[in-house]
């Protein structure tokens, strides 16, 4: 370890220089995680809100909320209890009644006030819905300069919805949700008398259900969510691939400081400095840069969330992000290993004599 820092001492420029990559891939590599989590949590926050073990659907609809309808006649049979709720989903397009606000497409979800998910709606300001053509708006609507009172127009519906709360998380499919009643629901989705709900969600981890319905792992559902598996894998890929690159760059830097390093090792050796001191000193140098330039960019990876707008989905979650720093710091502890051979290897009376 001294041998190690006393060589990154005298070479400030060139190991400054390896930190500074090491912290643009570390930084690539936190942002591009932070922004897959973001996506994810926007894809499911508001399922994650209903703290729900299972999702009940039509069978025949391909486990798509959108696509599927329950009628009063199922949710009769079902037997609904104090762990269960109805839901009625349907893509809606928000504009202000005023014209001066964006249109927002958004997510109209309805809800039983009975039930626990409009029980256990957590608002950020105003109050729950407690009638007909009343809504809580996700937090998005307020940073787009919507305010409690305001009245929106949904797709085609005759009459204006009034925002009477803001709620925060809430987004389905990455975009805004929209509590309402089921009753409100039933209109945009110009359902049948007969049809109750899109689908029934439960605290219950393995609900039995009456054909023709089916009960879906909430886990199964959220992976089934458009683009939800794609848009996972697609981060992972590019995650994976930028390690095995830090890996490479690491080892390649690594490989030609110790070569360039040989003369001086092959001093060392023929005084008697046995060959595990030169290997844990270059293991040691590895580590070092390793783990600065992943603070380095920890830090800017923070500094940057900081100052990003909320607009920009990141969301940081610690075990995660620490897991993948300590994938960096294994990353370059296996870098650092691909030189070791050549001071094994390291002959010092050909070195010294050559």
């Amino acid at each position: 370890m001294f041998l190690a820092l006393k060589e990154i001492k005298k070479e400030k420029l060139r190991y400054s220089l390896i930190i500074g990559m090491i912290v643009l891939i570390s930084y690539l590599i936190f942002i591009l995680t932070s922004l897959a989590l973001g996506l994810a949590h926007q894809n499911t926050d508001a399922i994650n809100s209903w703290k729900v073990e299972t999702v009940v659907l039509n069978q025949d609809a391909n486990v798509n909320l959108s696509q599927s309808l329950v009628t009063d006649q199922q949710v009769k049979d079902q037997k609904l209890t104090k762990k269960d709720a109805l839901i009625g989903q349907v893509a809606v397009v928000a504009k202000d009644q005023k014209g001066k606000q964006a249109k927002i497409s958004s997510s109209f979800v309805g809800i039983d006030n009975d039930q626990f998910i409009a029980k256990d709606l957590k608002l950020t300001s105003g109050h729950k819905v407690k009638q007909d053509h009343e809504v809580v708006v996700d937090e998005k609507f307020e940073q787009s300069g919507y305010r409690l009172g305001d009245k929106i127009e949904l797709n085609d519906a005759d009459k204006a919805f009034k925002i009477v709360g803001f709620t925060k998380n809430a987004k389905l499919n990455i975009a805004p949700v929209i509590y309402g009643k089921l009753s409100d629901w039933q209109a945009l989705k110009h359902a049948t008398p007969q049809t109750k709900a899109s689908a029934i969600v439960s605290k219950t981890k393995n609900l039995k259900v009456k054909e023709p319905l089916k009960s879906y792992k909430v886990k199964s559902f959220i992976e089934k969510l458009p683009g939800y598996s794609a848009q996972n894998m697609t981060f992972s890929l590019m995650i994976g691939f930028l390690m095995v690159i830090s890996l490479i760059v690491i080892a390649i830097f690594l490989y030609i400081l110790t070569i360039q390093k040989l003369p001086n090792y092959a001093v060392l050796r023929a005084q008697g400095i046995p060959s595990s001191v030169l290997v844990w000193s270059t293991l040691a140098q590895s580590l070092i840069l390793v783990i600065s330039g992943t603070i380095i960019g920890t830090a800017l990876t923070a500094a940057t969330a900081a100052i990003l707008p909320a607009a920009v989905p990141m969301a940081f979650d610690i075990p995660i992000l620490a897991s993948v720093a300590v994938g960096l710091v294994i990353t370059g502890l296996l870098g650092g290993l691909l030189p070791i051979r050549s001071v094994l290897k390291l002959d010092p009376v050909s070195v010294i004599g050559g």
